[in-house]
């Protein structure tokens, strides 16, 4: 495998310091695609924010009151 550049290393060491923030953003999106979707879009998306929540180390309590509120047990 050939050497990284300094730019490649940069880019990478940069995208996981800031996956935290990336993931905040991702939440903010699919928050935005939630309001529109119905069915099993919905569902999925569901699935996605639990599992951002997840990583984001949200209180497992939380994230089910949160999706218990939604109404998708």
């Amino acid at each position: 495998m050939p050497k990284r550049s300094a730019y490649q290393q940069r880019v990478i060491r940069d995208y996981y310091q800031n996956q935290e923030a990336l993931a905040v953003q991702k939440l903010g999106v699919w928050v935005t695609e939630l309001f529109l979707a119905e069915g099993k879009q919905r569902q999925r998306l569901w699935q996605r924010v639990a599992g951002a929540l997840e990583k984001l180390r949200v209180p497992r309590k939380r994230i089910d009151h949160i999706v218990k509120a939604s109404g998708r047990n």
